[in-house]
């Protein structure tokens, strides 16, 4: 095989990598801004009944700026307002998966993060004009982000041989974690230092500029890239070879009637429910139960997903190393890490809830559930390029669709259950 190092698929790898930190830093920045958009008070009902933890004795108070403009949102409102960018991102997964055979990944997945920086960047405006606005503005944000995650499927089905899927993938997708483990802290040192609209300006411009690099480094096959090595070009087109179809119309009767696929629906279902209520909810139970302030908020709300990012990019070493050296088989492999990415955090989300004020044993347990999903990314998650290549893109559009739904009601039926 061609050495790893400085090869046109790493530095692929690379590149998607900080573009997924960026698609989720714009994904999650409002999480952490809402607690600083509201006006306190409006999320507790006024005669909670409930017990509450006790304050931190440790709490320090630094002067903080609170120039930013406050709304009276009630949590209901909030609730739709997280939810709303869902709304978008469902609509967009199975044209992008589409399109992006079609026309290629590199300009999809480039002009789905940048749509995504340009709304985030009016997205300020978009409070001040009402809350309308920022539903919508969130929800354009949705349509953006929705091409990417398919887009990437399909570049990759062009460009990582078979052996090396897990290892390019995780790389590329574990920066979706680590996006959530920088932005969450950094939005929250932002407002508490400077004010809550600086948190999407930064990120909007940082998406802008990432964008130029993308569309002047990256091509959409080996074939058409620039600077690659004869070896590395020769290297991954041989090991494709066999595995892509030279059909050119979709099989969108096999795909639906395809059970497997349908498995893979049900995984992602299951593990986005938990992920990203706990994504769109971790900053308000951190700061309403746990009581931590604003600094530490950020902080603790980025470890668990710190422990997801580590466990990606480790299982994603492993896998491979099982599939080449020891024989196991694909299945096999992906079978067990996908039981263990969704029977692991299960057991330690339950055990959470369960612990009461123990805010040691909370941040903890909650940490250990979201890093052991992690390891569904070797599983469930790549499984897609194992059953038909050719249509990743699309498969991944299917799959995510149905995967959107919990990110839609799964924060608003929270809200709803905790309402004291």
């Amino acid at each position: 095989s061609v050495p790893a190092c400085c090869s046109a698929r790493y530095n692929l790898a690379l590149l998607a990598f900080f573009g997924f930190v960026l698609l989720y830093a714009l994904r999650v920045n409002l999480s952490v801004a809402l607690v600083d958009m509201v006006e306190p008070n409006t999320t507790l009902a006024k005669n909670t009944t409930s017990n509450i933890c006790p304050e931190h004795s440790s709490t320090r108070n630094v002067p903080r700026n609170t120039t930013g403009e406050k709304y009276s949102w009630d949590g209901d409102t909030q609730g739709w307002i997280l939810g709303s960018f869902f709304y978008g991102y469902i609509i967009t997964q199975i044209p992008g998966g589409y399109l992006a055979s079609k026309v290629g990944g590199k300009a999809l997945l480039g002009f789905g993060i940048f749509g995504t920086s340009v709304f985030t960047l009016l997205t300020p405006l978009a409070a001040n004009l009402g809350v309308g606005y920022l539903i919508a503005v969130r929800a354009l944000e949705g349509l953006g982000e929705g091409v990417t995650f398919p887009a990437m499927h399909s570049m990759w089905s062009s460009w990582a041989p078979p052996l090396e899927r897990s290892k390019l993938l995780s790389i590329s997708y574990a920066g979706a974690q680590l996006g959530t483990v920088v932005s969450l802290p950094l939005s929250g040192l932002i407002c508490y230092y400077m004010n809550w609209v600086y948190v999407f300006y930064i990120f909007g411009a940082l998406g802008v500029v990432w964008f130029f690099f993308w569309m002047w480094l990256v091509s959409d096959t080996p074939e058409s890239h620039r600077s690659i090595s004869h070896a590395e070009r020769e290297y991954i087109l041989s090991s494709l070879k066999d595995q892509l179809s030279t059909q050119k119309s979709v099989p969108w009767s096999p795909i639906l009637q395809s059970l497997p696929l349908w498995a893979i629906v049900v995984a992602h279902f299951s593990y986005n429910w938990t992920f990203y209520t706990l994504l769109t909810l971790l900053p308000t139970y951190m700061k309403e139960i746990l009581r931590f302030d604003a600094q530490e908020n950020g902080f603790l709300s980025a470890l668990p997903y710190f422990g997801c990012w580590l466990c990606i990019i480790l299982s994603g070493q492993i896998a491979d190393h099982l599939r080449e050296k020891q024989n196991l088989s694909t299945v096999c492999v992906r079978k067990c890490f996908t039981l263990i990415g969704m029977i692991g955090p299960a057991v330690f989300l339950v055990a959470a809830g369960f612990i009461g004020c123990n805010y040691e044993l909370a941040v903890a347990f909650v940490t250990i559930s979201t890093a052991l999903g992690g390891f569904s990314t070797s599983g469930y998650s790549i499984n897609h390029l194992d059953i038909a290549p050719s249509y990743a893109g699309i498969l991944l559009g299917i799959t995510n669709s149905f995967a959107t739904i919990p990110g839609m009601v799964g924060p608003v039926i929270a809200k709803n259950l905790t309402h004291n």
